[in-house]
């Protein structure tokens, strides 16, 4: 299916405003037409105005249709909606005198409404074709019958004026009345719109500054490779030297050196695995429990908790792709539960209705209002160390990507809970298989 523009958003919420209101035109000209004949006793054409009272309803179902569609709504659409209108109120003002009918100045609601919904050539436009219509409404246009109501009265005055300008009247109080009902409904929609471009501008912002920052990952990764490479060759060098090894001290340090150098070759490697897509390359296939269990395990020997409650409460297991980036959010949100309160922390993990629920707890002071307010927007952290705050932005815009969301809450006094809702096709195999 086709993506569904801002614009087109906007367009299919103002045709339901102008369908609502033609219903509101069908239902006053059904109730004017009615009390002019039989209030005032004027003869009307009541067949030819009832069959274009019938026109709109006809075309209003038609657009009603028409705006549940999948189909996108062009602005031309909306121009040829009010056409369809100016167009009927043009033959009711025909069939009920014309210019002279007071409700001619309605033809301005139609001109407000262009000038609100469409781009400035269809607006000037409109304003060409309805005051075409009230000319030609000034020389064609259907009598009525007035001969009770058009005698004199001693002042000098007709009782046609004086109908005519309660008609003017009711006119103005319509028009001024559905104005601003419906230009304040539009403006609405305006405002959502934009609203809506401003927050995309901002996830595009985000998504920029997640690039730069993967290009410099991986970067500095390769960059890293070299001298990692050559502090492996010294170290095993050093550790076949007859001396060093005779040393046990020594000996011992040189074991924990090559230890830990193989693991920032590991954090290397995976962060070149994962730059290359959102997917890492090379994924093993392993079931929806068994990577959690894994990604948990792995967790727990190099971070060593004091104490790690775990719970897997999956009942429908899944075959899926294990995914490094998925296992770096996860040891991102884990850490940050460690810091925030290093004697507990407690991890349960679900799935419910499609989707893998990865709640984690802990018991620390909990996220400040602020924190709360802008969770997940980059440089938001209580650590004050530079460049701190970006996991927790990793993690929402990754989860983002995959279709995933992320909700924080204080547990009252008592921590925090970070709940991680990933669809499970996002990880399953068939989803990848897709995508390669």
């Amino acid at each position: 299916m086709t993506p569904i523009s801002i614009q087109e958003i906007t367009n299919r919420k103002n045709l339901r405003l102008l369908i609502m209101l033609r219903w509101l035109a069908v239902g006053g000209q059904i109730a004017a037409i009615a009390i002019v004949h039989a209030w005032f006793g004027i003869t009307l054409p009541l067949v030819e105005m009832g069959c274009v009272i019938l026109f709109l309803v006809g075309l209003n179902l038609v657009s009603r249709i028409r705006s549940r569609g999948e189909r996108a709504i062009a602005n031309s659409e909306l121009f040829i909606e009010l056409l369809f209108d100016v167009a009927a109120l043009t033959a009711q003002l025909y069939l009920s005198g014309g210019a002279t009918n007071p409700f001619i100045s309605l033809f301005l609601l139609q001109v407000i409404l262009g000038a609100v919904l469409l781009q400035q050539f269809a607006s000037w436009t409109l304003v060409a074709i309805t005051s075409f219509c009230f000319i030609w409404l000034v020389t064609f246009h259907r009598k009525i019958g007035l001969s009770m109501h058009a005698h004199m009265h001693d002042d000098g005055r007709s009782s046609f004026f004086d109908l005519h300008i309660q008609g003017m009247f009711i006119c103005y109080l319509l028009a001024a009345v559905l104005v601003v009902l419906f230009v304040t409904r539009i403006n609405r929609n305006l405002r959502e719109r934009d609203a809506l471009l401003a927050e995309l501008r901002q996830q595009s912002v985000e998504e920029e500054h997640i690039v730069r920052m993967g290009l410099l990952a991986s970067g500095a990764a390769h960059e890293l490779g070299t001298p990692l490479g050559t502090l492996s060759v010294i170290l095993n060098d050093w550790e076949r030297m007859p001396a060093l090894r005779a040393n046990a001290e020594i000996g011992g340090e040189i074991g924990e050196m090559q230890v830990a150098l193989a693991r920032c070759k590991d954090i290397v490697s995976r962060i070149l695995l994962a730059a290359g897509e959102a997917r890492g390359e090379g994924a093993e296939r392993t079931t929806l429990i068994g990577f959690l269990d894994d990604v948990v395990e792995s967790w727990r020997q190099t971070r060593a908790p004091a104490r790690l409650d775990y719970v897997n409460a999956i009942e429908d297991d899944a075959s899926i792709a294990s995914d490094t980036v998925i296992r770096q959010v996860l040891f991102n949100v884990f850490d940050n539960a460690l810091e925030a309160s290093p004697g507990w922390v407690g991890i349960n993990a679900s799935r419910r209705d499609g989707f893998l629920s990865v709640s984690v707890c802990d018991k620390g002071s909990g996220f400040q209002p602020d924190i709360l307010a802008r969770f997940g927007k980059p440089y938001q952290s209580t650590k004050g160390r530079p460049g701190s705050g970006l996991g927790l932005f990793l993690v929402v815009n990754v989860l983002r990507k995959l279709g995933g969301v992320i909700t924080p809450e204080n547990n009252g006094t008592d921590g925090a809970t970070v709940e991680l809702r990933l669809p499970v096709s996002a990880l399953s195999i068939e989803e990848r298989d897709a995508g390669e």
